[in-house]
């Protein structure tokens, strides 16, 4: 997988859930459909009547996550920018050509309540539980950088075997010191809790 690979399966899946936060600081999810895919980002629309609409201009940053029938999961988190004043009707036009049921939902003229917005910018983490061991990968597109997430093993290990013992997917190998696969990782910190001398520590404060 890569970034590109990532956004067009949340094309199609098409329909999955986006979060926002409102102006009251609260959280908000609801199922939004991916228009069209492009290469380096996900364009998609709402009427600028939506709660949703509100939320976007006022707080772009939008979390996105959609599981395919496959048991892979793809978590997006960017930011949604409105697209140009300019070329709203032709982005309209272009979506409801790919997408013609959406003709029996806003008919004629009334698509035009509708503006289009991308994300072009974000992290991406694709975490595939229909494979044991687990296999997960972060990509960043748009000029951002993945958020380091997870667990590491320090020099303060002394080999005494309890992490991989204990860890669910077997992804702890040994050695000096022993080693976390980070693509095979649940993150779950069943080995951080575990470490009876407290070797392991989260990847974020190294």
């Amino acid at each position: 997988m890569n970034a590109q690979s990532c956004l067009a399966e949340l094309r199609r899946i098409r329909d999955v859930v986006f979060a926002t936060v409102d102006a009251d600081g609260k959280p908000r999810a609801r199922i939004i459909d991916i228009m069209l895919a492009e290469p380096s980002r996900l364009i998609f629309c709402t009427a600028r009547g939506k709660r949703f609409y509100q939320e976007l201009t006022a707080r772009p940053e939008v979390a996105v996550t959609g599981m395919n029938d496959r048991w892979q999961s793809i978590r997006l988190t960017g930011r949604a920018a409105r697209l140009s004043e300019a070329e709203q009707r032709a982005w309209i036009d272009r979506i409801f050509e790919a997408n013609p049921a959406m003709n029996d939902v806003y008919p004629g003229d009334a698509r035009y309540i509708l503006e289009a917005f991308a994300i072009d910018r974000g992290e991406l983490e694709f975490f595939d539980l229909g494979r044991s061991p687990i296999v997960r990968e972060s990509f960043a597109f748009g000029g951002c950088v993945s958020e380091i997430r997870g667990f590491k093993i320090v020099d303060g290990c002394i080999g005494c075997d309890t992490c991989a013992g204990l860890c669910p997917q077997q992804a702890i190998d040994a050695g000096t010191p022993y080693a976390i696969r980070q693509a095979n990782c649940l993150h779950c910190g069943l080995c951080f809790e575990n470490c009876p001398v407290d070797a392991i520590i989260r990847r974020e404060a190294v």
